[in-house]
């Protein structure tokens, strides 16, 4: 399997189950009395199924974005050496003509 699959896959797994911990503790601490929605719907697991897959799908995308973005290839070499400054204060003469008004 190549590697950046295997990469994909370990962090979609690392998201789920940030996303458990997540919905675990919106409903232990009860926000938003979440907790008495749940326990006492008959259809209250659907919600707490649709809120860890969905939380699953956000944290999963951002925890493999995060490890993307923080691949890097070490460049040892030199770094473009010293820069000379660019005069940015000699004027430039610039010809403006403006259209002539409408009845003169």
């Amino acid at each position: 399997m190549p590697r950046l699959v295997r990469l994909y896959i370990r962090q979609v797994l690392v998201g789920f189950a940030l996303s458990g911990l997540f919905v675990a503790a919106l409903l232990y601490l009860n926000v938003g009395n979440l907790w008495h929605l749940v326990s006492t719907s008959p259809m209250g697991w659907i919600a707490v199924l649709m809120l860890f897959m969905f939380h699953g799908l956000v944290f999963a995308g951002v925890q493999f974005a995060i490890v993307i973005m923080r691949m890097e290839e070490r460049q040892d070499g030199p770094r473009g050496g010293r820069r000379a400054p660019v005069a940015t204060d000699i004027p430039a003469r610039v010809m403006a003509t403006a259209p002539g008004k409408a009845g003169s």
